[in-house]
């Protein structure tokens, strides 16, 4: 596991695993955004599994990036809902791209016959892990 870590890139918490320079945080919390459109900042903490704190500062930096927008949330005074601005919404996009070129890569460089068995190992490790 440390190997792949290392191969894949995801010690590099200043640059996606696709080599994009963003950090990875910023990277998951613009895919999140991008696929609902917008969301309460406490809903992109569940989602992002980061403390609040930390949520807080991602959504500041896509701020400042120019890529993501607060509000108040219209039916909760302390609440606050972030959106993707369309500069955020083309950031999304170019990594998702970046993510389908460098994954496919991958999965073109294992035997055609074996890479169902791959994914489908894959996603028991992700249910392993994730089990509390």
């Amino acid at each position: 596991m440390a190997r792949f870590v290392r191969v894949f890139g995801l010690h590099q918490p200043d640059r996606t695993p696709c080599g994009t320079p963003v950090p990875t945080s910023e990277a998951h919390a613009l895919g999140e955004l991008a696929h609902e459109g917008e969301l309460r900042q406490v809903e992109l903490v569940q989602r992002l599994r980061l403390e609040k704190s930390t949520t807080s500062r991602i959504v500041t930096q896509l701020v400042r990036r120019g890529w993501a927008e607060r509000s108040a949330a219209p039916d909760d005074g302390r609440g606050v809902l972030v959106r993707l601005t369309p500069q955020g919404h083309q950031a999304a996009q170019n990594l998702a791209a970046a993510r389908r070129a460098r994954f496919g890569a991958a999965l073109e460089r294992i035997p055609a016959g074996e890479r169902d068995a791959v994914l489908r190992a894959l996603a028991l490790l992700t249910e392993a892990v994730d089990e509390p």
